[in-house]
């Protein structure tokens, strides 16, 4: 069969793209002893600059001026939480195949919501808390870490550590030798599951009957004087929830006086105190583990997620967000000087992200005059279930609405004599006429058609046909379901996508680009550095702009 022009032209660029990373990886001795993947829970891009200055030379600022910044990067496709984030970022695809599709979904098949690393089959490991069976089993594709694992025939060591366990399981991947989270409320304890272990290795049981996390019930005032704090908003707004006892959202918080009153030890986590646990466990990994010891790579993940509870808690625009992430400047800053003396400087690789950004509070948009604001959610259920009565005769005839998905019961579709397809565009001209809707899509179509760009390209690289809705409905931009304060994310616009993108380290240049760049890229580019297959369902592209050519 032969080939039109550009068909050849791009397989030519496949090609020569493929010799590239090929005579990249094995020409040079490039491979690290050590890849650190860091994904910094609900970052925005801006972050990076607006704290800029405030930053000190060893975390933030040491990654920039001597890595590679990608400044225009972004998530290709929605939704936007945590669990694809964190799945597609060390995946290199999208939820369309890698299968998560949000935090929890509603399952067709067992009729239930399940949770996106919930394992029944497991047990967990270090606590008897039953809630904490948990493995990397829902998501459906590798990661790199375990190509990693299948190159190195499993000598490479994968581990995974974060505040939450979504965060530490999804990109260790399926082979990882360890994945350990946070458990708090009365037991401040890191835990895992015995998808992984039997046991705790005795190092994190020191480490957990140290009581290093007790160091960090203590009292959380500002790092630096508050009045140099002009980056953000004032401290006393209405727009934070703030901890239960105390009446105002203002700094200084005794965080071991309100412990009680806010899940005991669960109140380090809206704080920037968990990203330093976080990073105290970390380092003693490293060492512990003796990650990058030897020549073969081992691949480390950290996600720290306390950016995350505090922006809900208390908004991109606080005080509060603005304290934590100078703090976990700090934490990079120790993370790094770990690196350096025990894998060496030289020797290790690091990218940093965020699994998605963040909206600023629509209630503080519209006092500035800017579109944004709240949606009534039970008001649309309610003129929803009064069309599906009136049309059909019964409600039943959906079986679930969540993550902005509507899914139809097909045996009632049946039963009634309906055309699947003609429900779905009935529902679809129905949610349009509510107000905030601003687009709606059927399953059929997005299925079928092939977008390439816009909200439309987006929905469908989050749509996967085994585990999604019939009707998928897009509200009006900066319009939420979430209380009238705190800050919260999800959707395909800009500031939900666009997130930092830092490499720093060996094979890897001085630079920075404003090209765009995508998430599902990491993957890719770090396998392309390693010289590994890339994970089994990629759809990225290497960056192999940001190489160092030696």
């Amino acid at each position: 069969m032969y080939l039109n022009f550009f068909s050849k032209t791009k397989l030519i660029t496949h090609i020569l793209c493929a010799m590239f990373v090929t005579l990249y990886s094995f020409g040079q001795n490039t491979r690290p002893k050590l890849v650190v993947g860091i994904v910094v829970d609900q970052m925005r891009y801006d972050y990076l600059t607006r704290f800029f200055d405030t930053y000190g030379e060893g975390g933030f600022k040491r990654l920039i001026n001597e890595g590679y910044n990608c400044k225009n990067n972004h998530f290709n496709y929605l939704p936007t939480y945590t669990g694809p984030g964190h799945a597609s970022i060390y995946t290199g695809t999208t939820p369309k195949y890698h299968g998560i599709i949000s935090n929890n979904w509603y399952d067709k098949i067992s009729k239930t919501t399940v949770y996106c690393a919930s394992d029944t089959t497991v047990t967990a490991v270090g606590t008897t808390a039953l809630a904490e069976r948990m493995s990397p089993r829902r998501m459906l594709t590798t990661t790199f870490a375990d190509q990693n694992r299948l190159f190195t025939q499993f000598r490479g060591k994968s581990i995974g550590i974060s505040i939450k366990d979504r965060g530490a399981i999804l990109p260790a991947g399926h082979s990882a030798n360890a994945a350990y989270w946070f458990i708090g409320k009365q037991e401040g304890n890191f835990v895992t599951s015995s998808y992984y272990m039997k046991t705790l290795p005795k190092w994190v049981s020191a480490f957990n009957t140290s009581r290093k996390v007790d160091d960090y019930l203590k009292t959380w005032n500002t790092l630096y004087d508050i009045d140099t704090y002009t980056e953000s908003g004032a401290d006393n707004t209405n727009f934070e929830h703030g901890y239960i006892g105390k009446a105002k959202a203002i700094f200084p918080y005794n965080l071991k006086r309100l412990a009680k009153d806010n899940g005991g030890y669960d109140i380090l986590k809206v704080s920037p105190f968990g990203n330093s646990i976080v990073t105290d466990f970390t380092i003693r990994a490293i060492e512990e583990e003796a990650l990058g010891k030897d020549d073969i790579t081992d691949v480390l993940t950290v996600s720290f997620s306390s950016t995350d509870y505090v922006g809900h808690n208390f908004g991109v625009n606080s005080k509060e967000i603005q304290d934590t992430y100078l703090r976990l400047d700090k934490d990079l800053e120790r993370l790094l000087k770990a690196l350096d003396a025990k894998v060496g400087k030289n020797e290790y690789t690091v990218f940093l992200t965020a699994d998605h950004g963040a909206i600023h509070v629509p209630a503080y948009l519209k006092r500035h005059k800017l579109p944004a604001g709240y949606l009534d959610t039970e008001k649309r259920a309610e003129a929803f279930n009064t069309f599906l009565a009136d049309t059909y005769g019964t409600t039943d005839l959906v079986e679930n609405v969540s993550n902005n998905q509507i899914f139809l019961n097909k045996k009632v579709v049946k039963t009634l004599g309906l055309n699947l397809e003609d429900v779905q565009k009935e529902i679809l001209n129905e949610q349009l006429e509510y107000e905030h809707v601003s687009k709606v899509y059927t399953a059929t179509t997005l299925a079928s058609a092939s977008f390439t760009q816009g909200i439309e390209a987006l929905l469908q690289n989050g749509y996967n046909q085994k585990r999604s809705g019939d009707v998928i409905v897009v509200n009006t931009p900066a319009y939420i379901s979430y209380p009238e304060k705190g800050s919260t994310h999800g959707s395909g616009l800009n500031y939900d996508t666009h997130v930092p993108l830092l490499f720093y380290g060996k094979g890897i240049a001085k630079g920075s680009t404003f090209k765009k760049t995508e998430v599902t890229d990491i993957a890719p580019t770090v396998s392309a550095l390693l010289g590994i297959s890339f994970p089994n369902f990629t759809i990225g592209e290497p960056l192999e702009f940001m190489f160092k050519n030696d």
